[in-house]
């Protein structure tokens, strides 16, 4: 059996009735992708940012008529010109033929286990590392939630957790998206994590992943409002810049004296900027960079 992949090139007010106009015509599925290359560093905290131009991919069953989908996008505004459908361009729209195998197995052969430090690995499906009594394993498929270790920042707060002696600890994962980091501080022995994220879907991919790792019974799930710790003992935040700067009253408060701040998803020019923000309570104890990006270590006066 083969299926049809179309994509259409729109903008991103578009995106919402676009998506429900796909549905609508049978779409088994609808992805999402930059239409050039814009990229998005510093969204305002609770949205969902998109690019200015957008590729929406919708994957059809290989007998779908062509002629409806179009009919049907256009009805929809998707096509035809106008405001919603953003730039006019003759290659908005496209079509691939699509073979019958098992996409989902076949992009995750892309990915292999990683090594993150000495202990700590991240391992997908049906994979496997050698034995090592010594190795610390977070079973987690890359790409099925968000954040699984691929992405420098997230690297670098994995090589400072399997650094650490994080037994006992009380730990802040602040902005968690897939939980991978409070993951890997109870699988290092921490005693309790407190994982918050504005999104909803980011909570139920922590919980998700916590129980496949059997580290649920340690790991909180919270979002911001409900937050209200004070005596961490550890708070990661992999987040970006700008959110990291508003959030420093917030980060240090819920901190013990002594206790340790690692931030990331800032770029290496905006270390001082945000280091500047934590200074009333805080003191640099590190920073390390990768691929233009960084980590800022800090402890709580």
């Amino acid at each position: 059996m083969s299926w049809l992949e179309l994509t259409v090139s729109i903008a991103r007010e578009a995106v919402p009735a676009a998506e429900e106009a796909m549905e609508a015509l049978g779409a088994l599925s609808v992805t999402l992708q930059d239409d050039a290359d814009h990229p998005v560093l510093e969204p305002d905290p609770g949205t969902t940012p998109l690019w200015p131009v957008v590729q929406l991919c919708g994957l059809f069953e290989g007998s779908a008529d062509r002629d409806r989908l179009v009919a049907g996008l256009t009805a929809a505004r998707v096509l035809g010109g106008g405001d919603a459908a953003g730039a006019d361009r003759p290659d908005r729209i496209r079509w691939r033929e699509v073979g019958d195998r098992d996409w989902t197995r076949a992009w995750m052969d892309r990915f292999r286990p990683m090594r993150f430090g000495r202990r700590l690995w991240i391992v997908p499906s049906g994979m496997a590392i050698p034995p090592d009594p010594d190795t610390v394993e977070i079973s987690l498929d890359p790409g099925l939630a968000f954040g699984t270790g691929t992405h420098p920042t997230t690297a670098l707060c994995l090589e400072w957790l399997d650094a650490q002696s994080v037994a006992g600890a009380r730990v802040v994962d602040y902005g968690c998206g897939s939980g991978v980091l409070g993951i890997a501080a109870v699988l290092l022995g921490a005693a309790r994590v407190v994982c918050v994220d504005n999104d909803p879907q980011a909570l139920e991919a922590t919980a998700a992943n916590a129980a496949r790792n059997e580290a649920g019974d340690r790991i909180v799930g919270q979002l911001p409002d409900a937050f209200a710790e004070t005596a961490a003992d550890i708070v990661l935040a992999n987040i970006l810049a700008g959110p990291l700067v508003a959030l420093a009253p917030r980060l240090c408060g819920c901190l013990k004296a002594g206790g340790r701040i690692v931030l990331s998803g800032l770029l290496e020019e905006q270390v001082e900027e945000v280091s500047v923000a934590y200074r009333a309570s805080c003191a640099v104890t590190g920073v390390a960079t990768r691929e233009g990006w960084a980590r800022l270590d800090l402890e709580k006066l």
